[in-house]
């Protein structure tokens, strides 16, 4: 089992290591960084659409534990991400009542880890994520996972819109967690062909994704605090569709 993220320095390591198909959770830049190889790189990442951030020289030596990075840092995921489109058709093939779970740009790695291992024990077909704005893959990520991220198939999509269109053209029908209705998670049905949509931790799901979603749904909340831990309603979600199905 890998336990941490590789990280590699140097603009032409990174260049080379996307143009070997290696999958790259994000890739740190120095801030006023210039030169012919820097731009080479910097139309690789528009092209890929890998995420980036412009960080200052003292993050990068961190990062790099003071080699030579010349202003660049990436880091290579410890595992390989699936096709949407493909694991959809593919699930549909296989499973009576497939469900998916789409989490809108969670930012925070242990939540994931936690969703992932819940994912993994509940049955999920896949686990829907951004490419820019979500918590990477990475060594703290598998390990509160509990190695269950190696067993879930996970995508990216540039946009968690791209993953809703496909879905519901699927016919998979597709159920946000917020506050922001009148429905419990008590009135969904889940026992169908199903997509289950988490929000970030402090903004809860995108006001745009919820105009598209074909169902709406919260969970009581019976003392004075306003809301539950991500992770902890995504189970809670995940276990009513058990409850149901079983």
């Amino acid at each position: 089992m890998i336990t941490e993220t590789t990280t590699i320095f140097g603009i032409r390591s990174i260049i080379e290591a996307i143009e070997s198909g290696s999958t790259i959770n994000k890739i740190y830049l120095q801030k006023g960084l210039r030169g012919n190889l820097y731009y080479e790189l910097e139309k690789i990442i528009r092209s890929k659409k890998i995420a980036t951030s412009t960080v200052p020289v003292e993050k990068l030596n961190r990062l790099s534990k003071n080699n030579n990075h010349q202003g660049a840092v990436a880091q290579i995921s410890p595992i390989d991400f699936y096709d949407l489109e493909q694991l959809i058709e593919s699930t549909l093939e296989n499973e009576k009542i497939p469900i998916f779970l789409l989490l809108d740009q969670l930012s925070d790695v242990r939540n994931f880890g936690a969703i992932i291992r819940t994912a993994e024990c509940t049955g999920v077909n896949g686990i829907i994520i951004q490419k820019n704005g979500s918590a990477p893959v990475n060594a703290e990520t598998i390990k509160t996972s509990a190695g269950a991220a190696f067993k879930v198939p996970i995508c990216k999509v540039d946009h968690i819109k791209d993953a809703l269109f496909l879905l519901q053209a699927s016919n998979i029908k597709t159920v946000a967690a917020t506050e922001k209705t009148e429905d419990s998670i008590f009135d969904i049905n889940f026992n169908q062909p199903i997509a289950i949509i988490m929000g970030s931790e402090d903004r809860g799901v995108n006001p745009s994704i919820l105009k598209m979603v074909d169902y709406k749904a919260k969970l009581p909340l019976l003392g004075e605090i306003a809301s539950l831990n991500v992770s902890v309603a995504c189970g809670a979600f995940l276990y009513e569709a058990v409850r149901q199905r079983i």
